[in-house]
């Protein structure tokens, strides 16, 4: 039986998974590190009130630092040993990398670099990273399995997230540091991030301001509500990989799993759900149809994802809960309330 960790790691704990995760990490009993620091790329008065409701959990200490800030980072590591780190803080956004790639390279690649090292000089039980359904770029199989090549991102978002899977496993390779990373499928659901589609829609249909739908609504997505996810995270934090016994190097070796103690794993729901259906959930919980501006695919998206989660039912007994319908619902009840509408 997998040991449970008594102290968590959460970097990106004010974030959209992070505060979800870290509440269950709490109300679970569980000690929570929190770091995060709390950049604008998004609304700060959402993230602080995430740490609002986290700040009067006794077991919760929060620390704002970037993962760039190695010193913190190793000061953090060495004064409270965490059993398993979680690494949530990432910079988001597809379209946004292609803006403003240097923010990338910062957050995503020098900073989960320090975050490696830091695991690897202060041994943990665990590494679970965030990786993204993004990696998938210009594959056309469906569903997406761990097992498919990702040799072809096509945004430079989606390429920091592959460099992250390739620098764990050389973590975990030469020096050992039990490393999983998750590729999440489009997560949603309340407290989520203001740039992304259901936030943006809900906020515009409310405020009869139009939407806008690329691909003219030829898009399918595997959403994925953020209860859901975080079940994915709790499920594989008690359970670090160990070298894969059968895995043979070769011409095509599987590159999910390995002969070091390394796993990927896709997180999702199911199956998809056209674009134009999730915009009519929408309407539907709303109670008015949108103002519709249909749009060109733009840069850096993907057409479709669907997740082949296989693996990770048959590892962890996983399976998720909340239909899209449910979700949506869910989350504009929680949009109103917060936002007074």
């Amino acid at each position: 039986m997998n040991e449970q960790a008594n102290t968590v790691l959460v970097t990106g704990a004010a974030g959209f998974i992070g505060y979800h995760l870290t509440r269950r990490l709490l109300e679970g009993g569980r000690r929570v590190i929190g770091y995060d620091n709390l950049n604008d790329f998004y609304d700060v008065g959402l993230k602080q009130a995430r740490l609002g409701l986290l700040d009067p959990f006794e077991n919760f200490q929060f620390f704002r630092a970037h993962l760039e800030d190695a010193d913190a980072l190793h000061q953090v590591f060495a004064r409270f040993r965490p059993d398993v780190v979680v690494n949530l803080a990432a910079q988001a956004g597809v379209r946004y990398s292609i803006t403003n790639p240097d923010c990338f390279i910062r957050s995503n690649i020098v900073g989960f670099h320090h975050l490696l090292e830091a695991c690897r000089r202060h041994p943990v039980r665990h590494l679970v990273y965030a990786s993204s359904s993004s990696v998938y770029g210009a594959n056309t199989k469906m569903p997406f399995s761990p097992h498919d090549p990702t040799a072809h991102p096509v945004s430079l978002y989606a390429a920091s997230k592959k460099t992250n899977e390739l620098m764990a496993h050389a973590y975990s390779q030469c020096f050992g540091v039990p490393t999983t990373g998750i590729r999440f499928f489009t997560v949603y659901g309340p407290y989520g991030r203001p740039d992304m589609a259901l936030f943006r829609f809900t906020r515009n249909i409310l405020a009869g301001e139009p939407i806008d739908i690329y691909n003219h609504g030829q898009m399918r997505r595997n959403f994925t509500f953020v209860d859901d996810a975080v079940e994915g995270i709790l499920r594989i934090i008690d359970r670090p990989p160990v070298p894969n016994p059968e895995w043979t190097p070769g011409d095509f070796p599987d590159p999910a799993t390995s002969a070091a103690p390394y796993r990927v794993y896709n997180v999702g729901n199911n199956e998809p759900t056209e674009l134009m259906d999730f915009v009519r959930c929408i309407e539907k919980e709303v109670g008015r149809e949108a103002i519709k501006r249909f749009l060109p695919l733009q840069a850096g998206d993907i057409l479709a994802t669907y997740a082949d989660i296989s693996d990770f039912v048959r590892d962890t007994g996983y399976q998720p809960r909340v239909g899209v319908e449910e979700g949506v619902a869910r989350f504009v009840a929680w949009y109103r309330e917060f936002y007074g509408v």
